[in-house]
């Protein structure tokens, strides 16, 4: 079972950092992701001023597991939404995942996303008439 949890402790962050061949970003906030126990990847990023900023959205070395970087990857955007920002940056090298979710190339070269709606429930308000 695929498990996406934010990362508390710095140490579990750094670790997991080290399984993925990511840099640690100790002022960066994190998520994990684990399958059925095992480590399979992690989100690092930060809220600078008006936008989240992705470093990172890979996966453990010698793990491909596309799925796990998408939940992951929207989760990470929930919260960045949540905090009321909504358009990120990705900076990472690996952009199958920030793409998978939605970062596109801007003018000038960066993958950027927008979040306005995309955590929007469609059917929030639908009501079918009886």
């Amino acid at each position: 079972m695929l498990e996406i949890k934010p990362i508390q402790d710095k140490s579990a962050q750094k670790a997991l950092c080290e399984l993925c061949g990511a840099v640690y970003r100790p002022e960066a906030l994190a998520y994990s992701a684990y399958d059925n126990g095992a480590p399979v990847g992690i989100s690092q990023f930060r809220i600078i001023e008006d936008a989240g900023h992705l470093y990172d959205l890979c996966n453990t070395v010698g793990v491909d597991d596309l799925e796990a970087l998408i939940i992951m990857g929207r989760a990470t955007l929930n919260f960045i939404d949540l905090c009321d920002i909504h358009e990120a940056y990705f900076e990472g090298e690996d952009t199958r995942g920030a793409k998978a979710i939605g970062f596109r190339e801007t003018k000038n070269g960066k993958l950027w996303v927008s979040m306005v709606g995309m955590f929007d429930s469609p059917c929030k308000n639908h009501h079918k008439e009886s």
